[in-house]
């Protein structure tokens, strides 16, 4: 099962705050996939790439919507971080298909690791912060509300090219069934999940 951002408290009500603490989950599996070693980094990766899955997909349904109506340049501010979305999507894919061990994977994990966290910070700077700003706190509860329920329903894995919200609205059941089924059959298979 995908991680989730759940049980924060005060969090859980502020769509911001819960975003924040999915992201410093984020930088935590980072860094636990990059020591562990063997069957251990996988196991971590594989929570990476569904918390990743997850986390993006409920970010461009619910909270880059929200930046476009309620910042100033919001679709400037959405647009960038969408092609950064889209770029981290590519090689998460990659690193999807490779076997840990691979000499190429650590490498590109390390790569991969500092775009997001720059693509995160420059989330929280450029368009969370600002949307807590100009967003009621009674709208922040019920995107917080949104982000879960989109996170139920998130493709577990990696699909470049689906970076908007209508996208996965309309893709984002069946990429999740399959990526679900995937999963499922993977474990009974005893492979990489």
């Amino acid at each position: 099962m995908a991680e989730r951002a759940h049980g924060g408290g005060a969090a859980d009500n502020d769509v911001v705050a819960l975003l924040k603490r999915q992201h410093q989950q984020i930088k935590e599996l980072f860094h636990e996939a990059e020591t562990a070693t063997g069957d251990r980094r996988r196991e971590a990766f594989n929570r990476l790439v569904k918390l990743l899955a997850v986390h993006e997909t409920a970010e461009e349904e619910v909270v880059h919507p929200a930046a476009r109506r309620a910042l100033e340049a919001g679709d400037r501010i959405v647009d960038e971080r969408l092609r950064e979305e889209r770029e981290a999507k590519d090689v998460l894919s990659r690193l999807d298909d490779m076997d840990t061990d691979d000499p190429d994977f650590l490498p590109t994990l390390q790569a991969l690791r500092d775009d997001v966290l720059a693509h995160a910070d420059s989330e929280e700077r450029l368009e969370f912060s600002r949307l807590q700003e100009k967003t009621s706190p009674r709208s922040l509860a019920m995107m917080a509300k949104a982000v879960r329920a989109a996170e139920a329903m998130a493709p577990t894995h990696p699909h470049p090219g689906v970076e908007s919200a209508t996208k996965n609205i309309l893709l984002g059941p069946v990429a999740s069934l399959v990526d679900r089924t995937r999963d499922a059959m993977r474990r009974t298979m005893g492979g990489k999940d």
